[in-house]
């Protein structure tokens, strides 16, 4: 483990420590935070939350760095010893330190460079190419990479239809009865099946590169599939939590009978304010036995917060912080993914979270992405512009596989 990221993961645990003490001092004496004590354990957990952000960003950072730095070495090389004798070696180095730059601290560390969605309605010029498969892996894994829920859902593809569509179970048969020897039993009149379409909407991203960037460093398409990757897995990750389900993917936090409906929601135990560990327990044993193997927890940020608080009856945290960069801190022995797209007012009545299986959100995908690339409409500008499409929907299939939280 790289010094910096352990650093960052020692300091988390220690302001962990601060924050818990403070909550220990108050309990001892029987009483509530103070306005001063509040101020001081909010600000410990913003910095909690930071400190987790940017040891998971540094540990991705370090290893994207690691897989390009060969191959911009090799382009400084072959390039310097061409420049050397025209004098413009100066120049060569600056554009790659300023393309590791980039890797490192994003678009602002490149001057001029510009990355803008456009809209054209006529067909554009220059012309494009179909994304090998080896590109479009690497894209997907930077999807799973950046954000987490297509990497928790099943990813089915839709190649040969307009919708993928499956039967759903919607209510499970009656208990079977005791009968005598020659007897069947009672008939069953609950049992009940119904159907899940799914049918994959267009998603569309542009970004233009400068030639220079394109010249100069050789590795400079990644930058394309990085921004590309967020981009994408933004929308995704949007829809996937709060998406309405019409002309876009059906959310986890969107009651339907489509999806997840509002008798998965539970409130018992709960604040009007806050959630409880009561509640929190009740959400998670909501949950039959088996779908606790792979669940999960999906909370943002600031109600992390507030479950941070949280002890149980020996004094302990709730809330486990991760030792290692990468993995999910955990809630009552499930993983705990924090998401800027969940819900965060924490009011009577709301959602702030949710646990469960997340193998039972379906996400269906166009089999093919694209990626065009425009060598001519930017000319007069001296970029190329990038443009890359796919096709997906999603909703959960199964409803008792998940389990709200709603605050009392």
């Amino acid at each position: 483990m790289n010094k910096r990221v352990r650093e960052m993961l020692e300091q988390r645990a220690r302001l962990a420590e601060e924050a818990g003490r403070i909550l220990t001092r108050a309990e001892g004496e029987k009483r509530q935070l103070t306005s001063e004590e509040q101020a001081q354990f909010d600000a410990l957990h913003e910095k909690i939350a930071a400190l987790k952000v940017d040891a998971d960003a540094l540990a991705a950072t370090l290893a994207k760095q690691a897989e390009v730095e060969a191959e911009l070495d090799g382009a400084r090389t072959v390039t310097e010893s061409g420049a050397e004798s025209r004098g413009a070696r100066g120049g060569v180095s600056s554009a790659i330190k300023a393309f590791r730059s980039f890797l490192v601290n994003g678009r602002g560390s490149l001057t001029g460079e510009e990355l803008r969605a456009l809209q054209v309605d006529s067909p554009t010029a220059g012309g494009y190419l179909v994304a090998p498969q080896e590109f479009t892996a690497e894209l997907i894994k930077a999807i799973d990479d950046q954000t987490f829920i297509r990497s928790l859902a099943t990813v089915l593809p839709v190649t040969a239809a307009e919708s993928l569509g499956a039967a759903s179970l919607d209510a499970d048969p009656a208990d079977a009865t005791w009968t005598s020897e020659l007897g069947t039993g009672s008939e069953d009149s609950t049992m009940a099946f119904g159907k899940r379409e799914l049918k994959p909407y267009p998603l569309g991203k542009r970004i233009k590169v400068s030639r220079r960037l394109l010249r100069l460093a050789s590795a400079a398409e990644g930058i394309v599939r990085d921004r590309m990757a967020y981009k994408f897995g933004i929308t995704l990750e949007k829809a996937a939590m709060t998406g309405s389900g019409a002309g876009q993917p059906l959310g986890v936090f969107t009651a339907s009978n489509d999806g997840i409906p509002t008798s998965r929601d539970v409130a018992t135990g709960n604040a009007a304010t806050y959630p409880t560990l009561d509640g929190l327990i009740e959400a998670k044993y909501a949950l039959k036995g088996g779908y606790w193997q792979r669940a999960a927890w999906i909370f943002h940020r600031d109600i992390v917060k507030l479950i941070a608080k949280l002890k149980d009856g020996e004094g302990r945290p709730a809330l486990e912080l991760a030792s290692t960069p990468g993995m999910p801190d955990r809630l009552l022995g499930l993983p705990l993914y924090v998401s800027e797209y969940a819900p965060n007012t924490a009011t009577s009545a709301l959602y702030v979270g949710i646990v469960g299986d997340f193998s039972y959100y379906w996400l269906a995908e166009a089999l093919q992405f694209e990626l065009q690339r425009l060598d001519e409409l930017y000319a007069e500008t001296n970029q190329v512009g990038f443009i890359g499409r796919l096709e997906a929907d999603g909703m959960p299939v199964l409803a008792e596989a998940f389990a709200r939280v709603k605050l009392g």
